[in-house]
């Protein structure tokens, strides 16, 4: 579907947005992965008018999915489909279950793991969006080998990703985060 101005009409009223509605169709959908996850890229915000970006990420078993981080301007949400996923918030750490829902506001440290002895299923979405799908194909890039770690380091503006440092999360990793 294409982006386009639309006016539609809900309860009486006319509303104008700055893109059309976006259909992904699971078999089409763009796959990005890394060594422990597949993340299958659903909406990122050039096709939102800059809303929101959504992806939809599994996680093998022991799964590392991100380290401690935060967003400037997004705030990230978590559905957890299927599985366990370890997130650290702040500075607190709390394990979400199947049909379980977080969202983070921007400045809040955060990273997440699929958790111990359980794979995860998650979708992410980001308000507004960032244009994070070039920012997963990275990571993917790096991850397999292919990509400096350095241009991770340098995007970290670009894609509102900054690494923080968390003794909590590390220590919850065995200090391998």
């Amino acid at each position: 579907m294409t982006t386009e101005k639309n006016d539609q009409k809900q309860n009486g009223t006319a509303h104008v947005t700055d893109f059309a509605p976006v259909l992904t169709r699971g078999a089409e959908a763009e796959t990005t992965r890394d060594p422990s996850s597949v993340m299958t890229l659903l909406a990122d915000s050039g096709d939102t008018g800059g809303r929101l970006t959504a992806y939809r990420s599994t996680f093998a078993e022991g799964a590392v999915g991100a380290p401690a981080h935060l967003h400037t301007a997004a705030a990230e949400s978590f559905f957890v489909i299927d599985g366990a996923l370890r997130v650290l918030v702040g500075e607190e750490i709390t394990v979400l279950n199947a049909g379980d829902f977080l969202v983070i506001p921007p400045g809040t440290p955060h990273a997440f793991a699929a958790a111990p002895g359980a794979t995860a299923d998650v979708l992410f979405t980001f308000t507004p969006g960032a244009g994070r799908f070039d920012y997963l194909r990275l990571l993917g890039r790096v991850l397999r080998g292919e990509a400096d770690p350095q241009e991770i380091k340098n995007s970290s503006d670009r894609f509102d990703n900054h690494y923080v440092d968390s003794p909590v999360w590390n220590e919850e990793l065995g200090g391998h985060a």
